[in-house]
């Protein structure tokens, strides 16, 4: 049986890791979270497309252009090194969906939740069903997160206000491991955004982008 665990988690790694190396045709993909509840999921349009476009041209990544959209109890997900959630409401996992997202966290895979206001309450629950014996835990400035193309001295920058209270970048920890990166009360995605949906500040526009950029190196990157 432990061997047939290990092999499980083996080819759990493979695909995650074969698509990274696969960047001559069609570059390396990175996915929308799609889930059940009735929260917007599909919030921020032009958000991923922007980092992307970024994150290509000032990191010579080479992202495929458009983001792919995967459901949390979709196999799918083992495709993707980075997945990112957002949206303002009610979010539910089922067990089945829990214990997939788990399952593509444990063997490699990166989750940004990013929260766009109102999320906060119902995700915090969601994810106690994915990882029962974790709590999110602040991430210290001094975290290489932080700290990779871009260095950002305060940790997340502000980049919209909703409740005056400063934008924090939880995390849950498994075995040492950062697996899912939660950016609070920052809506980093609507900074990535078309200038015109919110007429944010260049400068501000900017540090969004390059805050981004340093997750998806980071997601790519960590041991």
């Amino acid at each position: 049986m432990a061997m047939m665990l290990k092999k499980g988690y083996l080819i759990l790694l493979l695909l995650i890791i074969l698509p990274r190396f696969n960047t001559e045709a069609q570059g390396i993909r990175i996915a929308k979270l799609k889930y059940n509840g009735g929260g917007d999921w599909y919030a921020n349009k032009t958000a991923l497309p922007n980092l992307i476009n970024f994150s290509n041209k000032n990191l010579n990544l080479n992202l495929a252009q458009e983001e792919e959209i995967v459901e949390v109890g979709s196999r799918d997900i083992f495709l993707y090194p980075y997945v990112y959630m957002s949206g303002h409401g009610n979010v539910v996992f089922s067990a089945e969906e829990a214990e997939n997202l788990r399952n593509y966290l444990i063997a490699g895979g990166f989750l940004h939740i990013d929260d766009n206001y109102g999320l906060d309450e119902f995700i915090r629950l969601e994810m106690k069903k994915v990882f029962p014996d974790l709590e999110f835990v602040e991430i210290p400035y001094d975290h290489p997160i932080y700290h990779q193309k871009f260095s950002f001295e305060n940790g997340l920058p502000k980049i919209h206000e909703h409740d005056g209270k400063p934008p924090q970048g939880f995390g849950l920890i498994f075995k040492g491991r950062l697996v899912c990166f939660y950016s609070y009360e920052s809506d980093l995605g609507n900074g990535w955004e078309d200038q015109s949906i919110y007429n944010d500040p260049e400068e501000i526009r900017q540090q969004a982008l390059r805050m981004g950029a340093n997750i998806l190196i980071f997601a790519f990157t960590r041991d």
